[in-house]
């Protein structure tokens, strides 16, 4: 099941704002990413180079986030449509006060998210386990259900869903560890693992994954930032804020920046400390 959701408008949040935010991945084989790379770099060259943003392309597929002028993203995304393996493509927007990046950036890599094991990837043939923002309200009430939240722990500390479950991971990479550390219990207890991540892709990716390993996995379709459109009142299952891997750092479930800094996400945490090095190198003016 993919999301249907049609992107946000400027007056969904209030007055129509200057930048706007965009998220969007599909795993699709694509055969040929060097020349793609090149065309999508072409592109925003003739819009005078007004996205910002990175994309990463993989034999797997194309994930990305981008940001500029609303005129301009819409024209980018309406170029990414054009391209037959992404036609239909859902984008999920939000919405900026600070300009997201500043620079385009194209990317060819070996995989979209790299967990470390063997195998996996987002082309796998395996059962749907998407659900809706709508069902997934209904899901998180279960007693039957673990919620999972697949971020780091530094995400999960910002803002999650009531009742989610924080592994506790610094790195994407750490989570099939954690998975294997419960899975047994989970399964003698007849749970389902109600799964989510920021857009969905991390959990796209693990989820065939898991049910291989005989779990019952459920996944939000979009993760959280299509839950933030599509649910006006998100605020009644949502804790806090949401973190975004750009100069805004934190949205709330408006779906608008906050005021939340770097130094509030990581504090003086050692762990963390490269992260905030990496958020400081960041133009906040670019």
């Amino acid at each position: 099941m993919k999301s249907s959701a049609s992107p946000a408008s400027s007056t969904a949040a209030g007055p129509a704002i200057e930048h706007q935010h965009s998220s969007f991945y599909r795993f699709v084989r694509l055969d040929e990413t060097a020349a793609l790379a090149q065309r999508l770099r072409d592109a925003n060259a003739a819009l005078n180079h007004a996205i910002g943003g990175n994309i990463l392309l993989a034999a797997e597929g194309i994930t990305g986030a981008i940001g500029g002028p609303t005129d301009a993203l819409l024209a980018y995304e309406t170029i990414l449509r054009a391209e037959a393996p992404f036609a239909g493509l859902h984008f999920k927007h939000s919405f900026c006060t600070t300009r997201p990046f500043t620079l385009l950036k194209v990317h060819e890599k070996p995989e979209l998210v790299a967990f470390g094991l063997d195998g996996v990837t987002g082309l796998s043939d395996t059962p749907d386990t998407h659900v809706s923002p709508q069902e997934w309200r209904k899901l998180i009430q279960r007693n039957d259900v673990v919620v999972l939240d697949n971020r780091n722990h530094f995400e999960f500390e910002l803002g999650h869903f009531h009742g989610a479950i924080d592994p506790g991971v610094r790195h994407f990479r750490d989570f099939p560890a954690y998975i294997e550390a419960h899975a047994q219990q989970w399964q003698q207890e007849g749970k389902t693992v109600a799964m989510y991540c920021t857009g969905g892709i991390r959990c796209e990716k693990l989820s065939g994954w898991m049910t291989q390993r005989g779990l019952t996995v459920r996944q939000l379709d979009g993760g959280i930032l299509n839950y933030f459109e599509q649910m006006p009142d998100a605020e009644l299952d949502w804790r806090g804020e949401c973190f975004v891997f750009d100069k805004r750092i934190a949205i709330d479930t408006r779906r608008r920046e906050t005021e939340t800094t770097a130094e509030d996400v990581y504090g003086d945490d050692p762990a963390e400390a490269w992260r905030l090095a990496r958020a400081k190198r960041l133009d906040p003016a670019g």
